[in-house]
């Protein structure tokens, strides 16, 4: 029996016993729909468990062995049913609409079926929860990319480059799905680059099944070794020092910047940012429209200053 079967049941089983102080053997098993010999495994089990310490007092007690009668002396923490908090059963509920929206979910009917119980239960309670979670990811996109991963098929993709000013299309073979910082990627073999590479999901704008393919260690770098194959995103070299103005001090956590001080005596802080590229630079400070202002590197300071003169030169009438 697999261990995700077993430990509800072990969990469910001393508040039940308490419940039913004196129960046979023979009823319990019945009851929870296993074995004697597989109930005694269990009983065996939880009077080995306890608190940190695990002294004779920090263990669960249950006495079994006398008459056939289940007795519970001292159920420690497990007096009671679990029950999650308002704010766990909202965690969860969030993790669960998020899951049902991201491609490569084997069992999406099972993965909805527990968001709508669990709000169920909420809303039994009184304590209703309302979540609604967007992932950015189309609907065409996501179901292209389940039958991809699921029938070995190509996948031709129109993809908005981060760090780039262009969308491009190009057709990979997807391997997996990689989660890193609450950020989802496809990892997949790109035919253009002859290379593994990794896409941001939010970014794949459409995509369109092709045909078969066999996943081969040559053209897939199906081999252990993260760091060679490039699965996960490369995080940036170089960094950029901005001054930031209170309304722009967001930037800090999205970006993850790093405070050099505190903020001065107008509110504006000082931070270093990790810079994936000039051009990713130069647009992150444009669309600030003046929030934030580079003090180095020079490079980023020139290139701020020609992009924003460029961009005024575009209107015949020009103010200042």
């Amino acid at each position: 029996m697999s261990a995700s079967a077993r430990l509800p049941r072990l969990l469910a089983l001393v508040p039940w016993l308490m419940a039913h102080d004196g129960v046979t053997l023979a009823e319990c098993a019945r009851h929870f729909d296993i074995s004697e010999q597989q109930l005694e495994h269990d009983l065996w089990l939880l009077v080995v468990c306890g608190l940190p310490g695990y002294g004779p007092d920090q263990l669960v007690d249950i006495q079994f062995w006398d008459d056939g009668r289940i007795h519970v002396i001292d159920p420690q923490t497990l007096g009671r049913p679990l029950r999650l908090t308002s704010e766990e059963a909202t965690t969860l509920l969030i993790a669960l609409r998020m899951l049902a929206q991201l491609p490569g979910v084997e069992d999406r009917d099972a993965v909805l079926s527990a968001a709508a119980k669990l709000e169920d239960v909420a809303s039994a309670r009184g304590t209703a929860r309302y979540v609604a979670i967007d992932v950015a990811v189309p609907d065409t996109v996501r179901e292209a990319v389940d039958a991809s991963l699921a029938q070995h098929r190509e996948l031709t993709i129109t993809y908005a480059a981060a760090t780039r000013d262009e969308v491009t299309s190009r057709t990979v073979r997807p391997k997996r799905l990689l989660s890193v910082d609450g950020v989802n990627y496809l990892e997949a073999y790109c035919l253009s680059a002859e290379a593994l590479r990794t896409f941001r999901l939010d970014r794949i704008m459409a995509s369109e099944l092709g045909g078969p393919f066999v996943q081969e260690p040559d053209s897939i770098a199906d081999v252990q070794a993260p760091a060679a194959s490039g699965d996960l995103p490369t995080p940036p070299t170089r960094t950029a020092t901005l001054l930031l103005e209170p309304e722009a001090r967001w930037i800090a956590d999205v970006h993850h910047a790093v405070p050099l001080g505190e903020p001065d005596n107008h509110g504006c802080l000082r931070v270093q940012l990790p810079l994936h590229s000039l051009e990713w630079g130069v647009r992150l400070v444009l669309s600030l429209r003046g929030g934030a202002r580079v003090l180095e590197p020079a490079e980023l300071v020139s290139a701020v200053a020609d992009a924003a003169e460029a961009a005024l030169a575009a209107y015949p009438d020009r103010v200042g």
